[in-house]
């Protein structure tokens, strides 16, 4: 059974994806972006689009009924290495305990003021 997750962003429209997919016990997350909800933009600094990122991340995942327990892989795209430390620290507090794998991608992001994407594969959990 195959479920589209939104996020209700109109770039889902416009760019014709959505946020996730759930295909029976897997789930595909689209690359997400650190969008702060109150202004509808980019967030400035780095810390800041990792935190609006991953709270896009942590909402999907519960809108799918995954959790963090059942990512198997993360792939970030981070615009520059000098944010690599931040975001190393983030994967700390947010996978510690999963250990999934993982790629990391020094790229030119989509928008201009982008300095991160993350994406997320998961497989729901059954024991």
């Amino acid at each position: 059974m195959r479920e589209r997750i939104s996020s209700g962003s109109p770039l889902e429209d416009i760019a014709a994806y959505s946020r996730a997919i759930v295909d029976d016990d897997w789930l595909f997350m689209s690359g997400t972006m650190g969008i702060d909800p109150a202004t509808g933009k980019i967030a400035e600094s780095f810390p800041d689009q990792a935190f609006h990122a991953f709270r896009i991340i942590d909402e999907t995942l519960a809108k799918a009924g995954f959790s963090y327990a059942d990512v198997l892989h993360v792939r970030l795209f981070v615009a520059d290495r000098i944010h690599l430390r931040e975001i190393v620290l983030k994967l700390q507090e947010k996978f510690s305990d999963v250990k999934p794998a993982q790629t990391m991608i020094i790229a030119q992001m989509p928008a201009e003021e982008a300095l991160l994407e993350v994406e997320i594969t998961a497989k729901r959990r059954t024991e």
